[in-house]
C-alpha cells in the first residue's frame, strides 16, 4: 500500500468519541491501507465509520477478493494493550499532536506515547548518527544535545546505539523525545531499556507502529520520516555513506527542514555521510551556535491544524509557505464506468508507469484524461497493490 498522504479540501474530522477513535484505528488498521490510503477514504467519506463501510466494495472493485477490515475486537485489544502500558493515543486533529508533524507530507494518523505530552508544544531539533560512532563522535553529540537542552530545545531522536543514545542520555533532564521503530512499549536494543524508561520519566516515547510489535528492517525508515517532522532541523552527527542516518537528513530536506552534519577526516567511512551531505549543501555544525544560528531562518509552525498538502513537485530545504490545498473531485464510484472503460484505463496507467517515480499531475496529463476519472482508478490500482504513491505526489508500480 502507498504511505503518502493525499490533499484534501478540508481537515478529517476529529474523532470526538471512543467509538470514532476505534473507527480510526480500525481503518488504518485495515489490510493495504497506509497513511495515504487513510487519508484519501477520510476525505472522500468524512468520517472513518462510512470509509469502514465502503472499503469491503472499493477493494472488490479494484479486484481484491475476500476482503475483510480490522475488526473492532482487535483494535480494541490493541487500546486495552496501550492501556496497561499507560501508552495514550493521539490523533492528527488532537490539539496535543505536533504542528511540524502535522506539516509533513505524510504525518501518522495516529501516534502511541508514553511520558509526557507537553513536551510536543517545545522547539525541537533532531539528531541522529552511526550506531557504531567513534569516541569523537558520541563527545559531540553529547556536548551538542547538553548545549541545546540549556537553551531550551528538546532533541528528538530514535534510541539506537551510538549517537542516538549519547544525545539522549546527554538531553534526558532538558527534555528529549524517543521516537520508537516498533511498540511504543517494545525496548530496542534491549541494552536501552533502562534509557528508554528514564526517557518516559522525563520526556517522551512515541511510535505510529501497535503497542507490542517487534520492529523489522522495514520498520525503520518510517520512523525517520517521524524524527525529522518533529524537528525545526535535523543534525547529522555521524554517518556513513549508505546509513539510514542519511534517510533522515533526505526526509528533512523533503520536509522543508534544514539539515546539519558534524565533518569528519575523509579516511573515517563513519563521516563518508556527513561530508557527502556538506558537499551537497548542508549546513557545517562546528558547535551548538552553528545550529540555534539556523533555526531563527526557519518559518515558526502556524497555530492552527492543517492537515499536510501533497504536491507534485519536489520539497525544497526551506519550509514552504502554505498553500491553499487544491480541490479534490468527487469520487467516481465502480457503477459509474463500464468495466471495459475501467479495465483499458487501469492498463493505460500502469503502462505509463515504471519503477522510476512519476508525478501524479504529469501522469494526468499524459493520459489526457479528467482527474475525477483518474483518481478512483488510481485508488483501484493501490487497494490492488500494483502502484505506489510515495512522498511528493509521486508514483511508480509496486
Amino acid at each position: 500500500m502507498s504511505e503518502d498522504t493525499h490533499p484534501s479540501t478540508h481537515p478529517p474530522l476529529p474523532p470526538t468519541t471512543e467509538d470514532d477513535r476505534v473507527s480510526w484505528l480500525r481503518l488504518l488498521r485495515s489490510r493495504r491501507v497506509g497513511v495515504a490510503t487513510f487519508y484519501r477514504l477520510l476525505a472522500e467519506h468524512d468520517t472513518a465509520q462510512e470509509a469502514l463501510i465502503a472499503l469491503p466494495g472499493i477493494a472488490r472493485s479494484a479486484g481484491v477478493s475476500g476482503y475483510e477490515i480490522s475488526s473492532e475486537r482487535s483494535v480494541r485489544a490493541e487500546m486495552r494493550a496501550a492501556d496497561d502500558v499507560g501508552a495514550q493515543m493521539i490523533c492528527v486533529t488532537d490539539p496535543t499532536y505536533p504542528t511540524l508533524l502535522r506539516e509533513i507530507p505524510d504525518p501518522p494518523p495516529i501516534l502511541w506515547a508514553i511520558g509526557d505530552l507537553g513536551i510536543l508544544s517545545r522547539p525541537m531539533v533532531g539528531m541522529v548518527g552511526a550506531r557504531n560512532a567513534s569516541s569523537l563522535g558520541t563527545r559531540m553529540a553529547r556536548a551538542l544535545a547538553t548545549d541545546l537542552s540549556k537553551r531550551g530545545y528538546v532533541i528528538a531522536s530514535g534510541l539506537a546505539r551510538g549517537v542516538d543514545t549519547a544525545a539522549h542520555k546527554a538531553s534526558l533532564k532538558g527534555g528529549t523525545v524517543a521516537v520508537m521503530a516498533g511498540g511504543v512499549d517494545v525496548m530496542y536494543p534491549a541494552e536501552n531499556t533502562v534509557l528508554a524508561e528514564e526517557i518516559a520519566q522525563s520526556g517522551l516515547r512515541i511510535s505510529e507502529q501497535p503497542v507490542g510489535l517487534i520492529p523489522q528492517a522495514r520498520h525503520f525508515p518510517r520512523r525517520n520520516r517521524i524524527i525529522s517532522g518533529l524537528a525545526s532541523a535535523t543534525v547529522i552527527v555521524e554517518a556513513a555513506a549508505k546509513s539510514g542516518s542519511l534517510i533522515t537528513a533526505r526526509n528533512a530536506a523533503e520536509q522543508g527542514r534544514d539539515v546539519l552534519a558534524v565533518p569528519g577526516h575523509p579516511f573515517d567511512a563513519r563521516a563518508a555521510g556527513c561530508n557527502q551531505l556538506l558537499r551537497d549543501g548542508a549546513r557545517l555544525v562546528r558547535n551548538a551556535d552553528d545550529i540555534v544560528e539556523a533555526l531563527p531562518e526557519l518559518v515558526q509552525p502556524s497555530t492552527q491544524p492543517e492537515l499536510p498538502i501533497q504536491t507534485a513537485e519536489p520539497r525544497v530545504t526551506r519550509r514552504p509557505t502554505t498553500n491553499t490545498p487544491p480541490t479534490i473531485p468527487e469520487p467516481h464510484t465502480a457503477q459509474t464506468r463500464t468495466l471495459r472503460e475501467t479495465a483499458d484505463l487501469h492498463s493505460e496507467i500502469l503502462n505509463r508507469l515504471g519503477p522510476s517515480p512519476l508525478a501524479e499531475d504529469q501522469l494526468i496529463r499524459d493520459l489526457k484524461a479528467p482527474a475525477q476519472k483518474v483518481a478512483p482508478a488510481l485508488l483501484d490500482l493501490e487497494l490492488d497493490g500494483r502502484i505506489r504513491r510515495q512522498p511528493g505526489g509521486l508514483l511508480s508500480l509496486n
